[in-house]
Formats: C-alpha cells, structure tokens, sequence
C-alpha cells in the first residue's frame, strides 16, 4: 500500500511538474518577445528584491511544517494543533517581513523606481501564508495540489494573452504572474478543513510550544536564507551593478535551467513525508532501497538534460526568448555545469537525505558557507564577467556543496551498485554529444532542434532498456500493466 501512494503521488506531482514546464514554455517566448530583455530583467530584479522578504515571512516554515505535519497526520487533534502552533507562526513572520519591506522601499531609493511592481509581487507573501500549503503536501495530497495548479495556470495564461501586448505591461504581467500563485494558494484556505482545524492562535506566549518549534525552524531559516541568497544574490547584484538588461539575460538561463530542476527536485516533496517516518523509525532497509530509486531517478533524468542544454544552448534561447537574448547562450551552459553538481549534491544529499533525517543543522552550515563564497565571488567577477560571471560562481559553489554534504553523509547510508545507476546515463549522453554535434550542419533552426532533441530522446530511451536500467524498466513495466488495464475495461 506504501508503494502504491508514492506511485500515484509521483504521478500526481510528475504531472504537476510538467504542468509547471509546460506553462513557462508557452509564455516565455511570447512575454519575452513583448516585454524585451530589460522589462524582463525589471521583473526578475523585483522578484530577487521580494524573495528576500518572502523569506522573512516563511522562515523556513514550509519544509519543517511538512515533516512535523507528517508525523502526526494520523491524529487529528494533534495535527490541529501542531498545525495552528505553525501557522500561528507564520502569521507573526509575514507581519514583521511586511514591516521590514515597508521600511525598504521608504528609505533605499534605489528601487523608487520599483515600487510599484515589488508591492505587487510580495502579495504572494501574505497568499503562501494564509493558504498553508504545506498541511497538502504533509498529507500527501498531491491529487489537490495538481488540479488547482493546472486551473490557475489556465486562468493566469488566458489573462496574459488577453492583457500583455507591448513593453509597458510589465507590470500587467507581474499581477497576472501573482495570480498563478497567490490564487492557488488562497483556494487552500477552504479546502484545508477536511484534514484539521487551522486557526491563529492569539495566546502567542502560552499557546505555542516555543522550546519545540524554534531551533528547528531557526535552523531551517538560516539554511533558507543562505540559499536564498545563494539563488538570488546573482540577479541582485547584476541588477545593481550593470543595470536591467544583464539581469535578463542572466534570467532567462537560469529559468531553463530551473525548469529542468523543477523536474528532476519534484519527486523529493513526494518521498519527503515518508522518508522522514523511515529516519524516526531507523529503518534504513527501507532508506536505502528508496534512496537508490531516487538517485537513480535524478541521474537517469536530470543528466541527459543538462548535456543537452548544454549542446544546443544557442537554439534553445533563440527559440523561447529569441535574438534580443542571445548572450544567455554561454551563461545557459555554465549554469548546466553546476546543475549537474547540484543533482547529487544539494538535490540528493541535502534535500532528500539530510532535511528528512533532522540534520538541518550541519545543511544550514553548509548553505551559509557557500552564500559567503557566493556574494564573495560575484563582488569580483561581475564587475568584469557579467552575467557569466554570475553563472561561473554558482557552478563553483554547486562543486563545493557536494563536496561538503558528502563528508557528513550518514555511514548507515549505502547506495549498492553504483555503476549500474551511471554507466547507462552516461553512456547515454556520450550519444546526445555526438547527435547533437552532427545536427549542427542543418541550416534550419527548426529542423535542428527537432531532430537534435527528438533523435536524442529516442536514442538515450533505447540505450537504457539495451543496458536494463532499473528505474527506466520498472516505468515501462507499469505503463504496459496501466494499458492493458485500460485495454480490459
């Protein structure tokens, strides 16, 4: 029965997930097209600015509250009350995150300019707050989660082709954006009672279980802050050095690159509730079986994605952004190198491994030292590099961090046949390389990239059955058993 949820949910959220790359890939070209490349960058510098204050507001909150939420999701009366105690919380958060972004954009003159757009993209803080969506994903309810993501990106995709026609609409696009979210989010509000009663708890002295609550979310903030800086400061610092133009070319790589993360990062909130129970209960058997799935699962999918953005980086952006964008070819490439790094490293080791078995404290460490590095080493190459710049010092850190989390890996923790999980994608891509090289003579855009991806596809598909890769057989055997169900009725 385990094995089946986790199988629907991964579908649920594998679903969701291409749900959330779908959307981009129909809006990006046309918003970037409409907008250009300094409008966009005005979007993605408003976003880097709020997304420090969203921080503020979450606290971390998100992660923690899924793991404490699945330990007692089977009471309901506790799961209402360590529900409200982290709701409560939250609350209290968003209020001084508010404060902190009023006096902001009061005193900093610099983002004058920017007001308008951050006061309307920072209303996805108090959206993500009053919504709790983390009591969903603690209950594993990834059904919910994937239709009311597929309504309000429908709503938010129509509204955009209706509304968004010359530059000036930035703004236009970024409520429009708002409502993709924060819409989803706020539907929560109602939906959220079939599982516990939420409420704010106003004895904020009595009612909640500090001692409890505190260090682990503390822990959990400063690891989220340093990540946050780590994923934000780049656009930060282009926007306030070099202007916006450098911020949207260094936003548009770093949104094919997180889409191909989306995809690869999705199935961590599925296996997240029941990993942690598997650590409460020390059942490494388990642990290790799972962990082998999943890291089979990130390579098997992640790295043909990245060698081929790498490949045909300069098509890729022509097509969905178009020549306005054309320097995001070779930050496009640097960010697929580090995006490798980071499949094992943060991905795996700190996502799947150290948050579910409650080491957040040594993650945190970790996570602030590569901020440090990384605010360091943007302060010096993107004076000079730019965005490339930007991109070289994150492949960097990604290196480091693998390195930092694979020293502190639990040694209970052994992943069993190694080769079989690497040689078959490796090989694998060693073809996309060389399809990808010989595609290159084809004059039309189109064509190239056709032929490129879809050739690469179907050859890297063949390659793993031929070389009997285990997660990619046991995915044909349950589409064969899911037809001929379907061929029965």
């Amino acid at each position: 029965m385990v094995h089946t949820n986790i199988k629907k949910n991964t579908i649920f959220n594998t679903i969701k997930t291409l749900l959330s790359i779908v959307f981009p890939l129909i809006t990006f070209p046309y918003i970037s097209r409409v907008l250009l490349a300094e409008n966009v960058g005005k979007i993605n510098f408003g976003l880097s600015i709020v997304s420090y204050f969203t921080l503020i507001a979450t606290l971390g909150i998100t992660t923690y509250a899924i793991r404490e939420c699945s330990a007692v999701k089977d009471d309901q009366f506790k799961l209402s009350i360590t529900a409200s105690q982290i709701f409560t919380i939250n609350v209290i958060t968003t209020v001084i995150a508010y404060v902190a972004l009023s006096l902001t954009l009061v005193f900093y003159h610099r983002l004058d300019d920017y007001r308008t757009l951050i006061i309307i993209q920072s209303l996805t803080i108090v959206a993500t707050t009053v919504g709790a969506d983390w009591l969903n994903s603690a209950m594993e309810d990834f059904r919910y989660i994937t239709i009311r993501t597929a309504f309000f990106q429908l709503l938010s995709l129509i509204l955009m082709f209706i509304f968004i026609h010359k530059p000036e609409d930035y703004i236009k696009y970024a409520a429009i954006s708002l409502l993709s979210s924060a819409g989803a989010s706020i539907s929560n509000i109602w939906y959220r009672r079939r599982y516990c009663e939420v409420k704010f708890i106003w004895d904020v002295r009595n009612g909640i279980d500090w001692k409890r609550h505190i260090m682990p979310i503390t822990y959990m903030f400063v690891m989220i802050l340093a990540q946050t800086i780590f994923n934000s400061v780049d656009s930060t610092m282009l926007g306030l050095i070099h202007g916006d133009r450098e911020v949207g070319i260094y936003s548009a790589a770093h949104k094919i690159m997180n889409i191909i993360n989306q995809v690869v990062a999705s199935l961590v909130w599925v296996i997240m509730p029941r990993m942690s129970s598997y650590f409460v209960d020390s059942n490494y058997e388990e642990i290790n079986k799972l962990l082998r799935k999943v890291l089979s699962f990130y390579i098997t999918l992640g790295l043909p994605c990245a060698i081929g953005g790498i490949m045909i980086s300069d098509d890729i952006i022509l097509v969905i952004f178009g020549s306005d964008f054309g320097d995001a070819s070779s930050v496009l490439q640097v960010m697929m190198l580090g995006f490798v790094f980071s499949l094992y490293g943060g991905n795996f080791l700190g996502n799947t491994i150290l948050l579910p078995s409650k080491k957040e404290k040594y993650y945190m460490i970790a996570c602030c030292v590569m901020a440090a590095f990384n605010v360091i080493a943007n302060y010096i190459l993107i004076p000079r590099f730019r965005a490339r710049g930007a991109a070289v010092t994150t492949a960097i850190c990604s290196l480091l961090m693998l390195i930092m989390l694979e020293l502190k890996k639990d040694k209970k923790i052994h992943i069993k046949n190694l080769s079989e999980i690497f040689v078959p994608p490796i090989i694998g891509c060693v073809l996309i390389v060389g399809i990808c090289i010989l595609s290159k003579d084809i004059q039309s855009l189109w064509y190239r990239m056709l032929i490129s991806i879809g050739a690469s596809i179907i050859v890297y598909f063949v390659i793993q059955i031929i070389l009997k890769n285990s997660i990619v057989l046991e995915n044909v055997k349950n589409i064969r058993l899911l037809l001929k169900k379907v061929k029965a009725k």
